[in-house]
């Protein structure tokens, strides 16, 4: 995927801020991840032409989580 480094880079700033005690931060980067998530998704439908994740699914793909871990 060509913008997955920018989850990537959007993770490391939330480990940074919650490791510092920027809680705020870290809770305003996780809203970034999905809103980039969501472009990100929304970008690779209109590249494949076809059916992409939603943004929940592609964030939860990024950072590993399945459905269960969620709840």
């Amino acid at each position: 995927m060509q913008y997955e480094w920018i989850l990537d880079v959007l993770t490391d700033l939330k480990a940074f801020a919650k490791g510092n005690g920027l809680a705020a931060l870290a809770e305003q980067l996780d809203d970034t991840s999905l809103v980039a998530a969501a472009e990100i998704a929304q970008a690779a439908e209109v590249t494949a032409g076809g059916m992409a994740l939603d943004a929940d699914e592609a964030y939860q793909l990024h950072c590993g989580v399945t459905a269960g871990d969620n709840a």
